[in-house]
């Protein structure tokens, strides 16, 4: 069977089974196939804008967290996102952790930007965006409040990688003895015996006693 004859016989089961011509059959055909692309291209979604470099230095990987030991409040505030080359941290009752992974968050520009680079504990434990609050003294906090600022330690432990600690500075007073010292100095002093010997008072009453004593041997002999 040859070419022509497989031609004239698609041509007669096209007019058979649809009734229409081949012509106008493969013209239906046509217009179908156009319609469909130009419906599903309407409704699909647009292609991913080719990558910058700009994005692909942002998606690089974060490296590994360093442990700096234990730093001062002031140090600690050098890590709060400003430059990017340093570790994003962020202290909870004086133990620093590294969120840089959340830099989204914790970064400059994000809702919790003002905890970074600080002990937050008690901002944490309140809920608040003061400053008055950004803090690691938690004195003074209801227990609902505790256990709010356990819950936040608990998710930072899990989550984030512990790096160090924060020093805490204690003042040192110079010169004066603490108060305690100071009481016990002065009762010493008032229970100590007089070193140059009994008072006038003293000697005063022991003479009086004497003549008393004197006075009634007298008229006990009498």
């Amino acid at each position: 069977m040859g070419v022509l004859d497989l031609w004239e016989t698609l041509k007669e089961a096209i007019t058979a089974y649809t009734g229409l011509s081949p012509v106008t059959f493969f013209t239906v055909l046509a217009l179908a196939l156009t319609f469909y692309y130009v419906v599903s291209g309407l409704f699909a979604p647009p292609p991913p804008p080719p990558r910058t470099r700009d994005y692909e230095e942002e998606t690089e990987p974060l490296p590994p967290p360093v442990q700096l030991g234990e730093i001062t409040e002031e140090e600690l505030k050098l890590y709060d996102g400003s430059d990017p080359k340093k570790p994003l941290l962020m202290a909870i009752k004086a133990q620093i952790y590294d969120v840089s992974q959340s830099r989204m968050f914790y970064g400059p520009g994000g809702p919790y930007a003002l905890f970074a680079g600080k002990d937050a504990s008690r901002a944490l434990a309140k809920m608040s965006f003061e400053e008055k609050d950004l803090t690691g003294d938690i004195t003074g906090l209801g227990p609902f409040e505790l256990d709010a600022l356990q819950d936040w330690e608990y998710k930072f432990m899990s989550k984030y990688v512990k790096v160090g600690t924060v020093k805490k500075t204690v003042p040192v007073t110079d010169g004066s003895a603490a108060p305690g010292e100071i009481s016990e100095a002065t009762n010493g002093d008032a229970a100590k015996p007089s070193e140059d010997g009994p008072s006038e008072k003293t000697v005063a009453e022991d003479e009086n006693k004497a003549k008393d004593i004197r006075v009634v041997g007298e008229a006990a002999k009498e």
